[in-house]
C-alpha cells in the first residue's frame, strides 16, 4: 500500500502512537504500514474527542509540509544557480523517538531519564464546546531510578475564559478537585507562553535523546489537549510525545524478569494512598491549604511508587530523592493502601497536648491511619482533650463502640 510522502491521516498517526506496543507484544511489525491490519479495531474504539486529536496532529502536519514547500520554492527562485541548487540546507539531526528506544542492559535501564507529567483544569467541558480544557495547574518532575527525582517543574497557569453559561460548571468542578478559584486567586500565574518555553527548557534533550515524558493513561487525553491547546494559542512547536506510564511499568519488569505483569495490578500499585500527606509531595500552596490534588504531587507519587516497587529490584539503594525522607525511614514495614498522617498541623497538636493524651489514651494507642481519598482526615476521632490517636479504621471503631453502648443499654 503506498502513501504520497507528507500526506499523512489521522489514523497513520494513530498507528504510529500504537507501534511500540505492538513490538512489545512481538508482533512482526517494523514499520507503520505493518502495523495497520492490527489497529483498526483499537481505532474504532477511541471516542470521538480523542478521534480529533489525531485529526489535529495530522492537520498541523500537513501545515508544516505545505510551509516547508513554499520556503523551498522560494529559495529556488532566487537562487537560480546550478552550483546552489545542489547544495543541501542544514538540517537539525532529528532526535529518536523515546518509545521506540530499547535498553541494551539493566545500567542502561538504571541510568534513563523520565519526564512525569500532569496538567490539571477547571473541569472537562462538553464535546460542543471549543476549549475542553481550561488548564490551571502543570507539574512536571525529572526522574531516573539511580538518581530518585532529580528536579521538579510547577506553575499555576493562567487559565482562558470559561465559556459562556460554564462558570459554574467550571468553579464547581475545581472545588470538588484541586480547588484552585478561577478568579481571585491571590498566586501568580503563567501565561501559555511561558509555561511552554519553561518546560521545553526543563526537559532539555539529553544525550542527544528526545525526553520521555509519562502521564496516567487516564488522564492522557486531557494533558494532550491542553498542551496542543497551548501550542496552538502561542504558535510554540512542543513536540513532546506523551506516553502511559503504566506502559513503562510493565516494560521495567519485562527487561528484568522476562515477564509481564497485568495492567490491572500496575494500575492498583500507582493508586496507593502512602505518600498523600507526605512532606516536601505537593507544592506549597496545596501543602499549606493541605488540598491532596495537586499537578505536582500526583507526578512526585508515580516517582515514589516506581522507586519502591523497582529499586531494589534493579540494585538500587534508595534515598531521599527517591522516597519522602520519613516514609524511606519506617523501612518495608509500611502498608501502600494506608497513610500516616504527618501533616504539620496534626504534629503541633499531638505535641502540645502530650500531656493531656497521656491521661486520656491508652498506652498502646498509635497513630491514626486513614484512606488518602478524603479531602479532610474525617478518620481522625477528636475529643476536647485534642487529636486521638488511635489506630484502625473509623467505621471498625463506630461499629464496635456501637455494639458496646446497646449491651450497657440491654444490661
Amino acid at each position: 500500500m503506498s502513501h504520497r510522502k507528507g500526506s499523512l491521516s489521522p489514523y497513520c498517526f494513530f498507528v504510529r502512537d500504537q507501534l511500540p506496543e505492538l513490538q512489545r507484544r512481538g508482533l512482526p511489525v517494523t514499520r507503520v504500514v505493518d502495523a495497520v491490519p492490527y489497529c483498526s479495531e483499537a481505532w474504532a474504539l477511541l471516542t470521538k474527542e480523542e478521534k480529533m486529536a489525531y485529526t489535529e496532529k495530522a492537520r498541523k502536519c500537513k501545515e508544516k509540509k505545505c510551509s516547508q514547500k513554499t520556503v523551498k520554492e522560494t529559495w529556488n527562485v532566487a537562487h537560480s544557480n546550478p552550483a546552489c541548487l545542489t547544495t543541501k540546507m542544514p538540517s537539525a539531526p532529528s532526535l529518536p523517538d523515546a518509545s521506540a528506544m530499547s535498553w541494551k542492559n539493566d545500567q542502561a535501564v538504571v541510568v534513563d531519564i523520565f519526564y512525569f507529567l500532569n496538567i490539571y483544569s477547571h473541569g472537562r467541558l462538553p464535546s460542543h464546546c471549543e476549549q475542553r480544557f481550561l488548564p490551571c495547574e502543570i507539574g512536571c518532575v525529572k526522574y531516573s531510578l539511580q538518581d530518585g527525582i532529580i528536579a521538579d517543574f510547577h506553575h499555576f497557569i493562567d487559565p482562558e475564559v470559561p465559556p459562556r453559561g460554564f462558570r459554574y460548571h467550571c468553579q464547581a468542578a475545581s472545588d470538588a478537585t484541586h480547588k484552585i478559584p478561577i478568579t481571585g486567586f491571590h498566586l501568580s500565574r503563567t501565561c501559555y507562553a511561558v509555561v511552554l518555553r519553561e518546560l521545553l527548557d526543563f526537559a532539555q534533550p539529553t544525550r542527544g535523546v528526545r525526553p520521555h515524558f509519562y502521564c496516567r493513561s487516564n488522564d492522557r487525553f486531557r494533558i494532550n489537549w491542553c498542551l496542543n491547546r497551548m501550542a496552538s494559542v502561542t504558535g510554540i512547536e512542543s513536540h513532546l510525545d506523551l506516553l502511559a506510564v503504566e506502559d513503562l511499568v510493565i516494560q521495567l519488569y519485562q527487561k528484568k524478569f522476562q515477564k509481564e505483569p497485568s495492567k490491572t495490578w500496575v494500575c492498583r500499585e500507582l493508586d496507593v494512598f502512602l505518600w498523600d500527606f507526605s512532606s516536601n509531595t505537593r507544592c506549597k500552596w496545596h501543602e499549606e491549604n493541605d488540598i491532596l490534588c495537586c499537578a505536582l504531587a500526583s507526578c512526585k507519587k508515580i516517582a515514589y511508587c516506581i522507586s519502591k516497587s523497582l529499586a531494589n529490584v534493579y540494585g538500587v539503594s534508595l534515598t531521599a530523592a527517591h522516597l519522602p525522607l520519613q516514609d524511606f525511614n519506617y523501612g518495608e514495614s509500611m502498608n501502600t493502601k494506608m497513610v500516616i498522617l504527618d501533616a504539620g498541623r496534626f504534629q503541633k497538636m499531638k505535641a502540645e497536648s502530650s500531656g493531656c493524651d497521656r491521661r486520656c489514651t491508652s498506652p498502646s494507642q498509635d497513630q491514626e491511619f486513614v484512606p488518602s481519598n478524603c479531602d479532610s482526615p474525617c478518620g481522625v476521632k477528636t475529643s476536647l482533650y485534642g487529636t486521638s490517636t488511635m489506630r484502625g479504621r473509623g467505621i471498625t471503631r463506630l461499629l464496635k463502640s456501637a455494639s458496646d453502648l446497646s449491651k450497657s443499654f440491654s444490661n
